[in-house]
């Protein structure tokens, strides 16, 4: 089997769906720093597509910017969907830990980060009537993708398609759960947060009076 660098790694994991996957969890490559890096790119990928698409095919209002709806899109989401199927994986016997499925998975998201580029920069260039371009590479880039992380989970785990498939529910349901708690917290925090502020503004109140 080839010895490559890690550069070499991720171009043949994202360009041989289907055994680069499998080449790297025999030769344990994959790097958590490269992974790292490509979650930046897609927290940076969804916040320029989101705030700087062309005019002609979306409007943007810069004064309701907020970066943390950005940053849950991208890194809370991707952190999710890891500590999920690591969870559910752990339970159906999977053999991959959480930093080979934060790898393999961070690996697979590359087709869709280079989506979000290559559309926002064809935004600013096409006009209306050659949205189908647009269109057409939104759904390879993101099927490109889903193909990855399918694979990815299969290779990493060792599963059958059917078992993968099965593992890929749990992995959406187990992070709507935690998207629903995380929601429920923030609600809890923002809510204490008041309630101390006022107490604050009563107290300061009071004794200037």
């Amino acid at each position: 089997m080839m010895d490559l660098t890690q550069k070499e790694w991720v171009k043949h994991s994202v360009t041989h769906p289907f055994e680069g996957f499998e080449d790297m969890r025999w030769k344990k490559a994959g790097s958590l720093k490269t992974a790292f890096l490509i979650v930046l790119a897609f927290f940076v990928g969804t916040v320029l597509y989101q705030r700087n698409f062309g005019l002609q095919f979306a409007a943007v209002n810069d004064k309701l910017f907020n970066i943390v709806p950005y940053f849950i899109r991208s890194v809370v989401l991707f952190a999710t969907w890891v500590i999920g199927n690591w969870a559910v994986c752990t339970l159906l016997d999977g053999e991959g830990t959480m930093k080979n499925i934060c790898i393999y998975s961070a690996y697979s998201l590359i087709p869709y980060i280079a989506m979000l580029f290559i559309i926002l920069i064809l935004s600013h260039i096409l006009i209306q009537d050659e949205i189908v371009f647009i269109v057409v590479i939104r759904y390879i880039g993101t099927g490109w993708t889903a193909l990855l992380l399918f694979s990815a989970i299969k290779s990493v785990h060792q599963y059958s398609v059917g078992k993968t498939i099965f593992a890929i529910l749990l992995t959406i349901a187990a992070m709507l759960i935690m998207l629903f708690l995380l929601v429920l917290f923030m609600s809890l925090i923002q809510q204490v947060y008041i309630f101390i502020s006022t107490i604050y503004t009563e107290i300061t109140y009071r004794l200037r009076v």
